[in-house]
């Protein structure tokens, strides 16, 4: 499936054969339309109509209408925009998505909507948002089963219909590696951290990567940024894994790459340890038992790391 913007012909038109398609596709939705009562007759949805439909929503400035295509067939339609009348909103919005009736519970709904959301993420944009009418129960399912949630109820612009306003966070993917650092009695070294969006939680040395570097290169210099230990080498990898949280007010989604080692036990040490703790949000540290792992009372990241850790001694 790829997304094309409505292109007029030079008399400012849809052009014929795809205002035959998109009467076509409008029709498919009849169920919709009569919830909506966006046509007099949700039973004949006329070219004309869909026309006049479409160059409203365009006489907005900011509007876009999407078409989504799937080998040649048009299989939806979408109508965004980029920034809502309303100047205390600073999110873009998803006016409509519609897909062909016909299409329906093959997957077009969610590729759709994930397709209009890396567009708006390419843009810079953090958040989206949608109005889901109040008498449109199966749609209000579909959008908060994509991570959607209900924000606000009021009645729409155009035609005061009572409506719930959803948002979601548009997560920026983030690639990051650590280093689980063993004692020679098993204990692994970890910090507190605590997060605007996910609280309190402890984890493994590491961070972000930076520039072209290696999973295995970032997760040797985060290390040895946080604790001043550069007299280590990252191990074998013991897992990947994704995770979300907010990081400087960022939502973002993060792939990360684990690595196992073994050094001393010993505190972290170095002059700017203070400054980059601060930043990172990193409270305090603790070496930990596996048996201390395994009943913590606050998460561990990545979760199961008793377990993992076990596993690999046993298989070392």
């Amino acid at each position: 499936m790829f997304l094309e913007p409505l292109r007029k012909a030079p008399d400012h038109d849809i052009p014929g054969p795809l205002l035959t398609e998109l009467t076509a596709l409008y029709a498919s939705n009849r169920d919709f339309h009569a919830l909506s009562g966006d046509f007099p007759d949700p039973d004949d949805i006329r070219p004309e109509q869909v026309a006049a439909a479409l160059a409203d929503e365009l006489a907005e400035p900011d509007a876009e209408v999407l078409l989504a295509r799937s080998a040649g067939r048009l299989v939806g339609v979408v109508i965004t925009l980029a920034q809502h009348p309303d100047p205390a909103d600073p999110d873009p919005w998803i006016g409509l998505l519609m897909v062909d009736a016909s299409t329906q519970r093959q997957g077009y709904g969610r590729r759709l909507a994930s397709l209009v959301e890396d567009r708006f993420r390419a843009e810079g944009r953090t958040a989206v948002r949608l109005a889901v009418l109040d008498n449109n129960p199966k749609a209000l399912a579909f959008w908060t089963a994509l991570g959607y949630e209900v924000i606000d109820h009021r009645e729409d612009r155009g035609l005061g219909r009572p409506c719930a306003v959803l948002r979601k966070p548009l997560r920026i993917p983030r690639r990051a590696a650590r280093v689980a650092v063993l004692d020679p009695d098993g204990a692994v070294f970890l910090f507190r951290y605590d997060n605007t969006e996910v609280g309190v939680h402890w984890a493994l040395p590491g961070g972000g990567l930076e520039g072209g570097e290696t999973p295995r290169e970032g997760a040797l210099r985060e290390m040895g940024e946080e604790t001043g230990w550069t007299d280590l080498e990252a191990g074998p990898l013991l897992c990947t894994w994704e995770h979300d949280f907010t990081r400087m007010d960022i939502p973002v989604r993060q792939h990360e790459h684990i690595y196992v080692t073994r050094g001393p036990r010993r505190e972290p040490a170095g002059p700017q340890l203070a400054a980059a703790h601060a930043q990172d949000g990193i409270l305090t540290w603790h070496w930990w038992t596996r048996e201390e792992l395994t009943a913590a009372p606050e998460p561990i990241w990545p979760p199961d790391l008793a377990r993992l850790l076990t596993e690999w001694e046993t298989s070392a």
